[in-house]
């Protein structure tokens, strides 16, 4: 008699195969999902480091300006044949905003009170998300400096201006901060100068941070509460005399992420409310991350007592 020689050939049944195949989708799903939400997280921690990085960056150049307002060079004594202490005119009182030489100016972005000269108008993209408000304070800071090696005008006076303008391109709507440093100009045999846009270190308009949802800048006293009415030259004596009590400002920037960050959009009525300074805020409906920096810069030059 034959024996059977595949009585001990060991196999799998079809449907020993088919629960295998379906424990292995079963994993394979699982691994997919669980790289997809790592990813996710991956992606918005990502994301939320840019704007913080970026945010960073700003604010420490505005830090920098800001505590620089005010300041004034002062030579003393010298073999250099050059004044004790600088000879430049001074431009402030009753005149206009871009006349001045007040160390801080600030101009709101969402208030009615216009500048006296016009050159600041309040920005808004019609369209936009949050169409109706206005986006972004501009400030002004001027200060002093010295450069022993200009002969002809030793003296150094610079102003400098940060704001925001809007810009629709591919990326959408949205607007971007801008830069500007501007220098009085004043030989040393003169009585008087002017601003000037073309000296060696002077730029206009350069853009600093894209992407940028509000910029606001409020001025504080001594004590710490908000100045009002708000320093500004001009005939308002309250508001011109607040200018020489500025010892601190509040900073808050908005940014917005340049990539899609929520997978939906808002609820409809229920927008995603990004808060500012006061009561002053805005309201968005896309799917943007939207996230901001706030920090307090003491000024160090302006007033008596610092």
């Amino acid at each position: 008699m034959k024996k059977n020689r595949f009585k001990n050939i060991a196999g799998l049944t079809l449907l020993e195969m088919l629960i295998g195949v379906v424990i292995s989708s079963i994993m394979m799903g699982a691994i997919y999902t669980t790289y997809t939400v790592v990813n996710n997280s991956y992606s918005q921690v990502t994301e939320r480091a840019k704007i913080s990085r970026s945010g960073r960056d700003i604010v420490e150049m505005m830090m920098r300006d800001i505590r620089m307002a005010g300041f004034k060079y002062i030579l003393g004594n010298n073999t250099l044949g050059f004044p004790k202490r600088s000879y430049l005119e001074f431009v402030g009182g009753n005149t206009t905003i871009a006349e001045s030489h007040d160390p801080i100016i600030i101009e709101k972005g969402d208030s009615a009170l216009g500048p006296s000269d016009g050159s600041y108008n309040k920005i808004e993209i019609q369209g936009h998300p949050d169409e109706g408000s206005k986006c972004c304070d501009r400030i002004h800071i001027v200060y002093d400096d010295f450069n022993q090696n200009d002969t002809t005008q030793p003296y150094k006076r610079y102003k400098i201006t940060y704001y925001a303008a809007p810009i629709t391109d591919g990326d959408g709507q949205r607007y971007a901060a801008y830069k500007s440093l501007r220098s009085w100009s004043q030989p040393i045999d003169s009585d008087s100068g002017t601003w000037v846009d073309d000296c060696p270190e002077c730029y206009v308009g350069q853009k600093i941070r894209d992407h940028i949802v509000d910029m606001e800048f409020v001025p504080l006293d001594a004590e710490g509460r908000v100045l009002s009415p708000l320093p500004r030259p001009g005939s308002d004596t309250a508001a011109r005399d607040n200018l020489y009590k500025i010892r601190a400002v509040d900073l808050i920037i908005t940014f917005r992420s340049k990539s899609n960050f929520y997978k939906f959009k808002s609820a409809a009525g229920k927008p995603r409310y990004v808060k500012g300074l006061g009561d002053r805020g805005h309201d968005f409906n896309d799917t943007k991350l939207r996230d901001s920096v706030v920090v307090t810069i003491h000024t160090r030059n302006i007033g008596s007592g610092i």
